[in-house]
């Protein structure tokens, strides 16, 4: 079973869950209207099945950060989660 990426991120606004979907338009997405606390694995668990995948087994989410001006480190943090995902057996995804 072929795996992708799953990233989540956020600004300091809403999060937002994606599948990474290589030579798609629309990538698949999950937004929580807040912005903390962080959604916990559970929430991020029930994004993922919503959208038709799961945590690849022996996967663990890794966290980076970035900015919107990497030359300036004075701007805002974006926090970056990513993790393998695959398709849930028997979905449409």
């Amino acid at each position: 079973m072929r795996t992708l990426t799953a990233q989540m991120s956020s600004d300091g606004r809403a999060w937002r869950l994606y599948v990474v979907a290589y030579g798609e338009t629309e990538w698949p997405t999950f937004r929580w209207e807040r912005t903390g606390p962080v959604p916990t694995v559970a929430e991020r668990r029930c994004a993922l099945a919503a959208l038709g995948y799961e945590v690849a087994p022996g996967a663990v989410w890794s966290w980076t950060e970035d900015s919107r001006d990497p030359d300036d480190d004075s701007t805002p943090v974006v926090l970056i989660a990513a993790v393998d995902v695959r398709e849930q057996e028997g979905a449409t995804a």
